[in-house]
């Protein structure tokens, strides 16, 4: 495996019209992570050859993986079985290792959370989507989270799978502007519930990984579009910075979807000797081409507005990671680079 050094902090967007490969014959890094979120088969999916071209070690679904916004078990089941019988992703899936979370389309409530009362039913479709053994200690427990540790001769990465919806309370509706949501009183609500923080905070602490990537199916940082996002729970944001630093965990990022969109977002965590990231890649077949602007105080760089995924390639050896956002035919369209 050849490995190159990365730059600190290179940022870089090209035009949704080159026409450039994403990755070139002579590199390879130790670990590429492929994810993606907001997915129809019954729409044109044309990335599932870009994924598998990208080789990577893992594809992570980052939520959306269907729409059903059902609490309806038979339907929920056929539209997972509809996406496995694409042609694409189960050439994807024979080759590489599938983990991931849900969201709100998947898990069966639009915008749902804690109230949603076939969540239960909804989790075990969704396991069984995952292939995820019926013996798993994951089938008894409630909410989908877990944690999957890949162990190379350089060092280790933790990918740890959040599921937002299982315990996540209400939100707050916006009735004095455009916005949809608004952010609740500081304090009042939670995204993860005490069991899956006090989880997180275990499994942070505990970590020996050089990097530790958070799966969230929502934004963490962007916090002013009024859709849905960790923002909304301000407390909660808080929660994770301190937990990140003083957890003492190295190389955490985060992967988000969602949105429609893909960006790079990133702050500074007092404490920490490196940035807090967080890539968004959405959506794989369908995308906010109609998308006008949005403030994000935390944004590197420019939206991309077209069907992508992203790729996380890491570089154990110097501690680098480049983030690269991709569409259809290999396009380049984002990247981002860190050093650890």
């Amino acid at each position: 495996m050849k490995k190159f050094k990365l730059a600190c902090i290179v940022v870089f967007i090209i035009s949704c019209n080159a026409n450039k490969p994403i990755l070139d014959s002579n590199s390879r890094e130790d670990f590429t992570i492929a994810f993606g979120s907001c997915n129809k088969a019954s729409l044109p999916n044309l990335l599932w050859d870009d994924v598998l071209s990208s080789d990577p070690d893992v594809w992570i679904w980052g939520g959306d993986i269907i729409y059903a916004d059902t609490d309806d078990m038979s339907k929920l089941k056929r539209m997972y079985d509809e996406q496995d019988a694409v042609e694409g992703y189960k050439n994807l899936k024979s080759k590489v290792g599938i983990i991931g979370s849900w969201d709100d389309h998947d898990y069966g409530l639009n915008d749902g959370g804690v109230e949603f009362k076939a969540k239960k039913e909804s989790q075990q479709e969704f396991l069984d989507f995952m292939d995820v053994p019926a013996n798993s200690p994951r089938r008894n427990q409630e909410g989908i989270y877990t944690t999957h540790d890949y162990v190379l001769e350089e060092g280790a990465i933790k990918v740890l799978v959040l599921d937002t919806r299982y315990f996540r309370t209400p939100l707050t509706p916006d009735t004095e502007t455009e916005k949809r949501i608004k952010p609740n009183a500081y304090g009042e609500g939670t995204i993860l519930g005490e069991t899956q923080w006090n989880w997180l905070e275990t499994q942070l602490k505990n970590s020996n990984a050089e990097f530790n990537v958070i799966v969230s199916s929502i934004q963490v940082l962007s916090n002013e579009h009024g859709f849905e996002c960790w923002g909304n729970f301000p407390h909660e944001v808080d929660r994770l910075k301190n937990l990140v630093s003083s957890s003492g965990a190295k190389g955490v990022m985060i992967l988000s979807g969602d949105r429609h969109i893909s960006e790079f977002s990133r702050t500074e965590v007092e404490g920490t000797s490196y940035p807090l990231i967080d890539f968004t890649s959405s959506g794989l077949t369908h995308a906010y081409i109609d998308f006008k602007g949005e403030k994000n105080p935390f944004r590197v760089g420019e939206v991309v507005k077209t069907e992508s995924f992203g790729l996380v390639d890491f570089d154990l050896k110097n501690k680098s990671v480049r983030m690269r956002m991709v569409g259809d035919a290999g396009k380049l369209l984002g990247s981002l680079q860190q050093t650890y």
